[in-house]
C-alpha cells in the first residue's frame, strides 16, 4: 500500500466465555507474551496488555492491512488453542463472542497505557460491568443490553 500512512491505536477488551475467572496469574504473563506474538505476526504492534481473570485489555497500533475483527479472530482463536493445548484450565477454554474496540488518540496514549497497566487497582473500585458500560458511554457506542453481558449478568435494567 504505497503512500498509505496510518496512525490508528485501538483499545481492545475481550472476555472469557461466561465471564468465568479462568486466566490465572500463574500463567497470564505467558499468555500476554503469546498474544503479543500473534499481534506481531498479524502485522501490528502491541503496546500493552493486561487484565483480570475474566477479561483482557490490549492496546494495539493497527496496520491498515487488517480489520479489528480479523485481528481479534486470530488473537482469540490462537490464544484459546494455546490455553487448551497446554491444559491450563479444566475443561475447554473459550472466549465470549464479540469484543470491544475503542480508538485512542495520540494525546491519550500514555493515559490509556497506564489505565491498562493498572487493571488490578482499577477493579478494586469498579466491576467489569461498570468499566465496560463506562467505555461504551465515553465512546458513544450504541448497544443492545440484551446481548452485552451474555447469560451471567441478569441484573441489567429492562
Amino acid at each position: 500500500m504505497a503512500n498509505t500512512y496510518v496512525q490508528l491505536y485501538v483499545h481492545y477488551v475481550f472476555v472469557v466465555k461466561n465471564r468465568s475467572s479462568l486466566i490465572s496469574p500463574l500463567w497470564s504473563e505467558n499468555l500476554y507474551k503469546y498474544i503479543n506474538g500473534i499481534v506481531a505476526e498479524q502485522g501490528h504492534k502491541l503496546y500493552v496488555i493486561n487484565g483480570m481473570p475474566d477479561h483482557l485489555h490490549a492496546l494495539v497500533s493497527m496496520s491498515p492491512k487488517q480489520s479489528p475483527s480479523d485481528l481479534m479472530y486470530h488473537v482469540k482463536r490462537s490464544a484459546s488453542i494455546w490455553i487448551n493445548d497446554n491444559m491450563l484450565v479444566p475443561g475447554k477454554f473459550s472466549w465470549q463472542e464479540g469484543f470491544g474496540a475503542f480508538t485512542v488518540g495520540k494525546a491519550q496514549l500514555e493515559a490509556k497505557i497506564r489505565y491498562i497497566e493498572n487493571q488490578q487497582t482499577h477493579h478494586a473500585k469498579a466491576s467489569f460491568k461498570e468499566e465496560y458500560l463506562k467505555l461504551l458511554a465515553e465512546h458513544e457506542v450504541v448497544f443492545d443490553e440484551r446481548f452485552i453481558f451474555e447469560i451471567i449478568d441478569c441484573d441489567l435494567p429492562t
